[in-house]
């Protein structure tokens, strides 16, 4: 995960550096794009494994699981 963060702090310099340059908009508002479409795939990753680990921890103690995926559910739409 920091790997791919790291990816995205990069891209975000870079896009600083192509409006510093005056590049054409079209190639900027390009790569925010691929940064926001970087940072769903991260929040996507983190609340799946979030969910996972906590499902088996609640399964585990013998409670229901279902609030936590309501929980996981609600993140994920607040993110959007």
């Amino acid at each position: 995960m920091k790997k791919r963060l790291k990816r995205m702090e990069g891209q975000i310099r870079g896009i600083l550096r192509m409006m510093e340059e005056e590049q054409d908009c079209k190639d900027v508002v390009s790569q925010i794009s691929a940064v926001r479409s970087a940072a769903d795939k991260a929040i996507a990753t983190i609340v799946a494994v979030n969910l996972e680990n906590c499902i088996k921890e609640e399964q585990e103690a013998g409670r229901d699981s279902s609030k936590i995926v309501k929980q996981a559910v609600e993140l994920l739409v607040k993110s959007r």
